[in-house]
């Protein structure tokens, strides 16, 4: 980063500095609009529309803007203090876009959004709340059962200092990498691979969820001889858990409300347990 930022002008330098804050305060406000249909879709939007607004301030490209405001309502979910680091690159992608549309699809932003998800919450989550937020609040605990006050103070100053720099310093390696790199995919039209790649990683970190987080199973048996269960599981692993991302999936494209699917799911799954299909 120490080379990307050194050939920089003093004015480019105070503006990525203004970009780095504001990928700081946006990320940690991130969850404010948390929802169940697409969780932080609207604290990312609220991250990256200073950029939009930036880039699409003409009236006659008001139609680009409601574009791209539709484009990150998508779903989103990452941790707070690793997403500085997709708000950066995804401002570089947004930037190189207005730019230059013809360099970069617009899918692509997107893409690289999903495919980041995954890694950067797995290693934000066990870092800050598996790790940072134990050892901060075991060293308070002890202080403050001692009648100290200074226990809650070291346990909000030992988690405050790891988070402020990765996500500063996190928004400001992503915005400078991605647009090093961006340069160079558009540029050797590597960008075709690349988004091939996202999306087989985007598929498998899918197909793991489904297979991790989505526990239906059938008690049925017949007598000692056939277990229901056993037989799917010889046929296709996590076959019925599957079926049922396939019908929400399905449900989802014949417009159907996330209430009504919210529905079907506890009846569906209460009734479908009552009669003993279901475990």
């Amino acid at each position: 980063m120490a080379d990307e930022t050194k050939n920089m002008t003093p004015a480019q330098r105070k503006a990525l500095r203004k970009k780095s804050w504001s990928f700081t305060w946006r990320s940690w406000a991130i969850q404010a609009s948390w929802n169940y249909e697409r969780q932080m879709n609207m604290g990312f939007l609220y991250g990256i529309a200073p950029t939009l607004n930036r880039l699409y301030s003409k009236p006659e490209d008001l139609e680009k803007k409601k574009a791209a405001y539709q484009r990150h309502m998508a779903f989103y979910n990452c941790t707070p203090q690793t997403s500085s680091f997709v708000l950066g690159l995804v401002t570089s992608m947004e930037e190189e876009y207005a730019k230059d549309p013809s360099s970069l699809d617009p899918d692509s932003i997107n893409a690289v959004k999903s495919s980041l998800m995954g890694p950067l919450s797995g290693v934000g989550d066990s870092f800050f709340q598996g790790t940072i937020r134990i050892l901060a609040f075991s060293l308070g605990i002890n202080l403050a059962q001692h009648g100290s006050i200074l226990g809650p103070i070291l346990a909000m100053v030992i988690s405050l200092i790891p988070s402020f720099a990765v996500t500063y310093w996190g928004g400001q390696f992503g915005y400078t990498a991605g647009k090093k790199y961006l340069k160079i995919l558009t540029g050797g039209g590597l960008m075709n691979r690349v988004m091939y790649l996202v999306n087989i990683v985007g598929l498998m970190v899918i197909g793991a969820m489904i297979a991790s987080m989505i526990g239906i199973t059938t008690p049925i048996k017949v007598g000692t001889a056939f277990n229901l269960q056993k037989t799917l599981n010889s046929i296709f692993p996590q076959m019925i858990p599957l079926a049922f991302t396939f019908l929400m999936y399905w449900m989802l494209r014949k417009k159907v409300g996330t209430g009504w699917i919210l529905l079907f799911c506890i009846g569906g799954g209460i009734l479908l347990s009552v009669l003993g299909i279901f475990a």
